[in-house]
């Protein structure tokens, strides 16, 4: 059965990609983007399928309209997906007040209005599903990326509380948690802080011990079976890595999390009274 999806951040990417996939497979596509003429030959391939939207995410009030708008269009919706989104590099230090602030604008806030916009009508329908491009730097951190870190680790709260609150009312939550792939998060779409000389040798042993080499950067043409499969689910889960080496990495890194903990217990548990 076909869907209908509202979903961001559509001109390159994981967005383009997927917007393409569902209507290939005749899915109805809400597509936003800040510049929605980058979808005029899709529009023109898709008529009646695809309902292309000018939309800058951090505009709350433009959000709920144009996911009222989107509704009112089809008559409803079934998935909404937080694609939008971009990454900051530089050491903590490195980032300048307005990077942080407008990145945070952008992959938390434009999340948050997107999703507080689409709750109401899933309400409602008694049904929905909100997939949130997270990723697996939302799960564990690494020097030089801490700001993006930062984003995402808020996607996660939120989202993590969000489907404990919206699940007795039909309305599934989805984190998305890709490891690298071969787009632009590294390239034009990406902030960099200004260089502090202090922080070279962090970043030399980073590159070292946690540079992926490029065979190992994964295909964004082989996440949309995935995606598909994701949002057809009747039980979705509330993460689902995309790649090879998320899962690999997060359980190295919690195990050694959990080996800290234990060791600081005695600690903690003193600290109860």
């Amino acid at each position: 059965m076909s869907k209908t999806i509202f979903i961001t951040g559509v001109s390159k990417g994981f967005g383009k990609l997927w917007t393409e996939a569902f209507l290939k497979r005749g899915d109805n596509v809400i597509a936003t983007s800040r510049d929605a003429k980058s979808l005029h030959d899709l529009a023109n391939q898709y008529q009646g399928q695809l309902l292309p939207i000018s939309l800058d995410i951090t505009d709350r009030s433009a959000v709920f309209q144009a996911v009222q708008d989107a509704k009112r269009h089809f008559g409803h919706i079934d998935v909404v997906i937080n694609n939008a989104g971009y990454g900051v590099f530089g050491a903590i230090e490195e980032v300048d007040e307005k990077s942080i602030r407008n990145v945070f604008e952008t992959n938390v806030f434009g999340t948050l209005w997107v999703t507080q916009a689409a709750l109401p009508i899933f309400r409602e329908q008694g049904k929905g599903h909100i997939i949130q491009l997270s990723s697996v730097l939302g799960i564990y951190s690494i020097p030089t990326l801490g700001i993006y870190n930062a984003t995402k680790y808020a996607v996660e709260g939120l989202s993590e509380a969000l489907a404990g609150e919206a699940k007795e009312l039909g309305i599934h939550v989805t984190m998305i948690e890709p490891n690298g792939y071969n787009t632009e998060f590294g390239g034009s779409s990406a902030v960099l802080g200004s260089e502090i000389s202090a922080y070279n040798k962090v970043k030399s042993k980073l590159h070292e011990i946690e540079g992926i080499p490029a065979h190992d950067y994964g295909d964004p043409k082989a996440t949309v079976p995935a995606i598909l499969t994701l949002i057809d689910s009747t039980n979705p889960p509330l993460r689902l890595f995309l790649g090879k080496i998320g899962l690999k990495k997060t359980k190295q890194e919690y195990a050694k999390k959990m080996k800290t903990w234990e060791e600081w217990n005695d600690v903690a548990v003193a600290a109860q009274g």
